[in-house]
């Protein structure tokens, strides 16, 4: 009898709804792991706003090195009412991101049938883009500070910053990712016209890195017009690639054209595997449902699918992302979002039980 592989995997579940949709997402993950012969070892750690409250920090000083030892991670959420913003976000996600070198957040949406769109004309499978977001300098940096607080001189400043290696990193991630593609297309995103020195940069470094692709079509788009095309022409886009910023904007826009930011899955990947990388939804942790039992776990699901192929299981990926487009296609299950009345449960039942069977 073949031995059975397992996988250390970290569970956080965060804040919020993730405290709800992450066991629906582990329940999926370990039905395909009996079917498909593979085992999650699960250990939980409690870290979250919660968690801050009761100590003063998202995570203990050492968290980085604890997480050191597993394959990978599996994230519902962070973030809470009471929390400031940008201390859940400093005080977990980006050291994680940053610590373990997780410098490609990945973004794949696709409509579905069964789930309606908001824009016109845009039904069955015409939406199918990767975003690529550069997810660990950008604009998204720490440099800078305030001077003569509370005076009429007060001022703040906040740095960008861009590297050739981290603005590198991304695009080439982003081209090999598109090889793999039907399309072979990549967008880059820019604002060349207004930020005068940072994207005129990323725009001669996506040329300078394009030409190493001669088998992949590229264009470019300030990311005011492409949020215009977007909503007009989703259809049009294949992989795009956002600077941290750009990233973050895009891909909450590009789920919510699919019909719902409770079916995208999320990855904060180190491509070259030295580190353990982060497996994480789109959505936040939506303190105003929280607790009522009526999130759509599909995200944290399809987030999953992403973590185990990512371990080295694609049969079991694609059999899983297959049960939740027949669940969603039959309609006999749907969470409120989806204009149904399922509570998180029924949804992650009813994709397990498929997954089985499928």
């Amino acid at each position: 009898m073949a031995k059975v592989r397992e996988h250390k995997i970290a569970q956080i579940n965060g804040d919020g709804i993730g405290n709800e949709v992450v066991p629906e997402g582990i329940r999926v993950l370990d039905v395909a792991g009996e079917r498909f012969g593979f085992k999650l070892a699960w250990t939980p750690f409690p870290w979250s706003c919660e968690h801050y409250h009761k100590t003063g920090e998202m995570m203990p000083k050492d968290g980085l090195e604890t997480l050191k030892s597993f394959e990978a991670i599996f994230l519902g959420a962070v973030g809470y009412p009471g929390v400031p913003d940008h201390v859940s976000l400093w005080g977990l996600l980006v050291p994680i991101r940053r610590g373990f070198q997780q410098y490609a957040n990945v973004r794949p949406v696709k409509t579905m049938k069964g789930i309606e769109s908001p824009l016109r004309k845009i039904e069955g499978d015409k939406i199918d883009i990767l975003v690529v977001r550069e997810n660990t300098e950008g604009e998204y940096s720490n440099v800078g500070g305030r001077m003569f607080e509370g005076t009429d001189r007060e001022f703040c400043v906040q740095e960008s910053v861009f590297t050739r290696r981290g603005v590198q990193n991304i695009m080439r991630y982003a081209f090999e990712q598109a090889r793999k593609r039907e399309r072979k297309h990549v967008t880059s995103v820019t604002k060349s016209n207004g930020i005068c020195i940072t994207m005129p940069y990323w725009d001669e470094v996506f040329r300078a890195v394009s030409k190493e692709y001669p088998d992949v079509k590229t264009d470019q788009y300030h990311i005011d017009s492409l949020c215009a095309t977007l909503v007009g022409r989703p259809e049009r886009f294949d992989v795009i690639v956002c600077s941290n910023l750009f990233g973050d904007i895009v891909s909450d826009l590009v789920p919510a054209l699919a019909g719902s930011l409770g079916i995208a899955p999320s990855a904060s990947l180190n491509p070259e595997r030295e580190f353990p990388s982060t497996f994480e939804p789109v959505h936040g942790s939506a303190p105003d449902i929280y607790g009522k039992n009526i999130a759509n776990p599909i995200a944290q699901i399809l987030t999953g699918a992403m973590m185990i192929e990512h371990l080295g299981h694609p049969e079991a990926a694609r059999t899983i992302e297959k049960a939740v487009e027949v669940v969603v296609a039959e309609g006999k299950v749907r969470t409120r979002d989806l204009g149904g009345e399922a509570t998180t449960q029924q949804m992650g039942k009813a994709i397990a039980e498929l997954v089985k069977t499928l």
